[in-house]
Parts: structure tokens; sequence; C-alpha cells
């Protein structure tokens, strides 16, 4: 008596609770992946976004203390630290005392610091327009728009 043996029916597991690539910290870290990328890429000065981001802010501001600097730029205390002696020893910031509280250091851009942020602005915008070039411009509104909401 032979036996009929039918075909192999592939079983799908059963869907779970958590998918991976739908997860919002999954999304975000592979755009912010991209972006590094495009960063990386683009500046072309030897900048980390971090580093650029000082100088950026710099630029606005002007002399800041170290503390404001950081919570400006979303920088803990140790990693605003760091940064900022990384830019002190390329000679790109320097510190000096305040005239209001001597206790107090004030961060500021050296003539080489602001001429490397004049240089950079144009590459870091750049850089903005191609990590949004998939999204129409109302879509990029919109992204900034809800992405500054969850901040």
């Amino acid at each position: 008596m032979t036996r009929s043996v039918s075909p192999k029916r592939s079983i799908k597991p059963p869907r779970p609770g958590y998918v991976l690539e739908e997860q919002i910290g999954f999304i975000l870290r592979q755009v912010w992946q991209r972006h590094a990328a495009i960063f990386a890429r683009e500046i072309g000065i030897n900048l980390t976004s971090a580093q650029w981001a000082v100088l950026a802010k710099l630029t606005e501001t002007g002399p800041c203390s170290q503390n404001q600097l950081g919570r400006l730029t979303a920088m803990d205390v140790a990693t605003i630290k760091g940064v900022i002696d990384r830019l002190t020893a390329r000679g790109l910031t320097e510190t000096s005392a305040d005239p209001e509280d001597g206790r107090r250091l004030l961060v500021s851009l050296t003539r080489a610091g602001q001429q490397t942020a004049e240089k950079a602005a144009p590459s870091a915008l750049a850089i903005t327009r191609e990590t949004l070039a998939p999204l129409d411009a109302k879509e990029r509104e919109t992204l900034v728009a809800l992405l500054s909401k969850l901040r």
C-alpha cells in the first residue's frame, strides 16, 4: 500500500506583537544613520556633528557659558566639555572669564572658528536638504513639526 505524501505547506509563525521595523526608535536610528553618513560625506572639514552644533550655535549667540552652550545644543555636561576641549585644541574656540561672574568661563569662536563655521554653513544646509530630499515641501514641514513635538 502506498501512502500519498502531501506537499509540505509553509506555516507562517504568528505575527509577534512587537515588530522591530515598525518601531519609532528603530526607524529614527536608521534615519539618523543615513543623515550621519550624508553629514560625514558632505561637511568636508573634519567636524563631528556635535562640533558643528557648537560652532553653529556660537555663530548664532556669540560667547556664552559652557553650561548654557550645552543646554542650547542638547549636550550633557561631560559631552559639551569634551567637544569644547577638542575645538579649543584645534584653535576654533577659546574661553575667557565672564566679566559679570569671574567664576564662569565664556566660550567663544576664534577667528579660525568663525571662518570654519562660515565655510561649513552652506554644506550644513545642503546636508539638511539631502536628508529631507525624499519628502516634498509639505512633508518636510510636517516632519519637522511632528519631530519638534516629540522633543
